[in-house]
């Protein structure tokens, strides 16, 4: 990969931290965005929606394409798209202009995500170097969220809601201006006994369809409820495409997913936690910024700088992972981290309408973000260990999509239960929505206890097997 490996890191940090940060840095900006653009409070939600529903839909092609085509080509053609989106978004004048540059934005980042974690991959040996690297990368990823609920805070009192898209546009210029300088092309990958590379479209058609009917679902019933006709279709249309899809991907040469890389019981394991941590942390971040503003009041950036405790813990957390990582092995840190996550995330249960931010989140936020620090690199390097350089892509983008899904997963479920609690409560009023706030996050901890249960039966304190 690297031409310099200084500078090239520095890029696909820059990268990652792009992307994250617009999963989350418009949540509060939304009711500006709202009043100016004029959106319905239903319709609102989809400013969040179409980027999620894009990037999670697309990332099993985006994971793909790069290791067919090349990786930084991908990467260099997803971050000059993501930056164009951003400034579609910035100067958008109507509701239907800003949410197609959100899915815009997710398409891109799709392609984007999984080559900058391939191309870290595949430079890296396995060892402390790659760990050190992935350690980073994943500090970057898991921070992002966080740090874009407090950049969105400052950038909507300072100036706009549109500076939070506006500000993607000078880092991706850069990061594409210096790509080609800092990072070496990648081979494709070519097809057995032929000249040119195949592309599993079957595979591409069906994933595709299958994973964002499966997100889509998910979304819709976080705002409409289970029985609602299109989430009831829509999980149907996933639980007919999907099954086509590991058939079509059993029969092809180079499928877009290589079934393969589930052939390693704890890579299984490191897939399925990526599932759980998400779906309970999305709830978190969704919870507490409805509390910090609707029960708390308070201004857009005292509640992004509410999140602070959560992005320093997790920066320092992820300092310290890669030298625990070499002392005491994958499951034991991964472990601890999310034996800590659920600490946090139980402690947060227990907010009320008078619950005091230093007492009943400053603390369980920076637990939150200490474990997920110590969490998301060891279930990384678990899932990258062993992939052949030509399937890092791919490997990338499932571990991606699991992300995507849980997070969509997640959030519809903890808000179910926040519904009911409150409509158990009376459906009105400040405390009313701190009981469904303190049910929702119980559920989230229930998320994280489960991840938990599974890699404490793994066995990685040994040894991960190659893909075979």
């Amino acid at each position: 990969m690297s031409r310099r490996p200084v500078l090239a890191l520095a890029l696909m940090l820059s990268c990652q931290m792009m992307l994250m940060l617009d999963a989350t840095v418009v949540n509060i900006a939304l009711p500006d965005i709202g009043r100016d653009l004029g959106f319905s409070s239903a319709g609102l939600s989809w400013v969040l929606n179409a980027y999620s529903l894009a990037f999670g839909g697309l990332l099993l092609i985006g994971g793909r394409v790069g290791d067919l085509v090349g990786r930084r080509r991908t990467l260099i053609v997803g971050v000059l798209a993501f930056t164009a989106a951003s400034l579609l978004g910035g100067l958008a004048d109507s509701a239907g202009a800003l949410l197609a540059a959100r899915a815009a934005q997710g398409a891109a980042a799709a392609l984007t995500a999984p080559s900058t974690l391939a191309l870290i991959a595949t430079a890296f040996g396995e060892g402390r170097e790659r760990d050190r690297a992935l350690g980073l990368f994943t500090s970057m990823a898991a921070a992002g969220s966080a740090i874009g609920m407090i950049l969105g805070g400052v950038l909507t009192e300072a100036g706009s809601w549109r500076w939070t898209l506006f500000i993607n546009v000078p880092v991706g210029l850069f990061v594409a201006a210096l790509l080609p300088v800092a990072v070496a092309e990648t081979p494709r990958r070519r097809a057995p006994g032929r000249g040119g590379v195949r592309f599993d479209f079957a595979g591409a058609l069906t994933g595709t369809a299958g994973v964002t009917a499966l997100v889509y679902a998910f979304i819709r019933a976080a705002d409409h409820g289970w029985g609602d006709p299109p989430v009831a279709w829509t999980l149907v249309a996933a639980a007919l495409l999907l099954p086509v899809f590991l058939l079509v991907e059993r029969r092809v040469r180079q499928p877009v997913v290589p079934l393969e890389l589930f052939a390693v019981r704890d890579r299984v394991i490191a897939y399925a936690a990526m599932l759980l941590v998400p779906a309970a942390m999305f709830g978190v971040f969704y919870f507490d910024t409805q509390y910090f503003q609707s029960v708390r009041h308070y201004s857009p950036l005292r509640a992004g700088l509410a999140f602070l405790p959560l992005a320093v813990g997790i920066f320092a957390a992820s300092a310290l992972a890669g030298r625990l990582l070499a002392r005491h092995g994958l499951k034991k840190v991964a472990g601890a981290g999310l034996a800590l996550c659920v600490a946090g995330v139980l402690w947060q249960s227990a907010l009320s309408a008078g619950s005091g931010y230093w007492t009943a989140l400053f603390v369980p936020l920076a637990l939150n973000g200490f474990g997920v620090g110590l969490v998301f690199m060891p279930l990384s390097a678990l899932i990258l260990t062993g992939v052949r350089p030509g399937e890092a892509g791919a490997a990338s983008g499932m571990m991606q999509t699991m992300q995507q899904v849980g997070g969509a997963l997640g959030l519809s479920a903890l808000v179910t239960v926040y519904g009911g609690a409150v409509r158990a409560d009376g459906g009105a009023g400040p405390h009313a929505m701190a009981q469904g706030f303190s049910a929702g996050l119980l559920a989230a901890a229930a998320f994280m206890a489960a991840a938990l249960a599974l890699v404490l039966l793994s066995r990685v304190g040994i040894r991960v097997g190659p893909a075979r």
